[in-house]
């Protein structure tokens, strides 16, 4: 399962700053390589989707619903532990592009690569040691599949530090390929094991391998490797807003699978996770849209606010969540059986009730990342709080998998109506001054 960890926003300084880009010679305008850095990175998200995509697809077809949902909550797992890498991903990010100097920029990126292994080390270790109960909480056939997994997250982090330090120099095509290699990693890995007879365990082992290949390719940048000196102290508050908001976007887009994975059986668990996977097609495509929405967002000065830069994107989002739904509503049998197969078929049903709570979900997430994009914002904090009570909510509320995926509609509507609220009285304020 893929996240929006596979696209990326950037915390740019005023649109006057000039910046050099990845050691590159030639010297550009920050806005500059913000427009051609988001053109990279949404051919690249795209790209990095389809192989994703790819991978689910093949391993639900060549394992079938049982393993294939044993497989997709090991690899949720992952999941829910790149809330700490992203966390990781953007404070480096953030502070290398704040500093100026090369040796600034070179201490800021060790010192947090150091803390990334800790970390890193530490939540492998606890899922090694931890195992067996895990295994038994998800209902997995053998512990050592969590084993496997664990060598992957050892590295996972350390992972999120380069992509940062990629993106805080505006290295996008570096940042890009980072994305590329761990997809075709896990995509080619995992057919090569699967096809080998390693089942379940080879489909987790291509995931723990292409975290590792990622992490040695591409080279680190040139800039990174100048002698480490003091560096500038840049404020917390903008990064602190941003891990909030991934921490909650990680639990919402991710914890239902666990938690179906750990109430039904192993093969309708497998049928809800190939319903997901087309599902969150939705969102992975809305977010390419705030990923391009947000760079330019965030460097217009606070005078030249303009609404059209939310409003754009928020009627994209819409009408791809609207066409979205209504082909799954005509044609869930031919989806359903083109993509994974006839064993998938009890799925059918829930396809378009998916994409309604994705849908939902997604205009949510353009609303909070303008206001993140513009200012410090409370939309994160609001959305941490639904993800805690979208677990117990589903904890409590889980006779069916229809009704799984109605809490989540319930929860997201009413997200999305709160999230509007602060966003409209602005707006209504600002159209008063100008009428003043």
């Amino acid at each position: 399962m893929m996240t929006p960890r596979d696209s990326v926003v950037a915390f740019p300084e005023p649109p006057d700053r000039v910046v050099a880009v990845a050691g590159e010679p030639r010297r550009y305008s920050l806005r500059s390589a913000l427009v051609g850095g988001s053109i990279i990175m949404l051919a690249s998200t795209m790209l990095v989707s389809i192989l994703n995509f790819a991978y689910n697809v093949v391993m639900a077809r060549m394992l079938g619903p049982s393993r294939f949902g044993h497989a997709n909550a090991s690899v949720t797992l992952l999941m829910l532990a790149s809330a700490v890498t992203l966390a990781f991903q953007l404070v480096c990010a953030k502070f290398v592009a704040r500093n100026q100097n090369p040796g600034a920029k070179a201490g800021v990126y060790r010192s947090l690569l150091g803390k990334a292994w800790l970390v890193s080390l530490a939540l492998g270790g606890a899922l090694f040691a931890a195992q067996k109960p895990m295994a038994r909480y998800l209902n997995l056939p053998d512990p050592w599949i969590l084993a496997v997994l664990a060598i992957g997250i050892a590295a996972y982090v350390p992972l999120g530090v380069r992509r940062g330090a990629f993106q805080g120099l505006c290295s996008f095509g570096r940042l890009s390929a980072s994305f590329i290699v761990e997809a075709i990693m896990r995509l080619i890995t995992g057919v090569v094991l699967v096809a080998a007879g390693y089942g379940v365990m080879g489909a987790v082992g291509a995931i723990s391998a292409s975290v590792l290949a990622a992490y040695v390719l591409p080279r680190m940048a040139p800039a990174m490797r100048a002698k480490s000196e003091p560096g500038y102290p840049a404020s917390f508050s903008e990064g602190i807003q941003a891990i909030v908001f991934f921490v909650g976007q990680v639990i919402i887009c991710n914890t239902d699978i666990v938690l179906v994975k750990h109430f039904f059986a192993p093969e309708v668990a497998g049928h809800y996770a190939a319903v997901a996977l087309v599902g969150r097609l939705l969102y992975f495509a809305s977010w390419s849209v705030v990923s391009a929405m947000f760079p330019v967002s965030a460097a217009a000065k606070p005078q030249d606010e303009d609404p059209r830069v939310v409003f754009v994107p928020l009627l994209a989002v819409l009408a791809l969540s609207v066409v979205f739904i209504l082909t799954l509503s005509l044609f869930p049998h031919l989806i359903i059986h083109t993509i994974f197969g006839v064993e998938f078929q009890q799925g059918e049903p829930l396809l378009a009730l998916y994409a309604a709570a994705t849908g939902t979900y997604s205009l949510s997430v353009v609303l909070m990342a303008y206001e993140m994009s513009r200012r410090i914002a409370n939309t994160g904090w609001l959305q941490l709080v639904f993800s805690v009570v979208l677990v117990l909510a589903i904890g409590t509320f889980h006779s069916t998998l229809r009704e799984v995926i109605v809490v989540q509609i319930v929860l997201m509507t009413t997200m999305l109506i709160l999230v509007c609220i602060p966003f409209l009285r602005r707006h209504h304020r600002a159209l008063a001054r100008e009428a003043a």
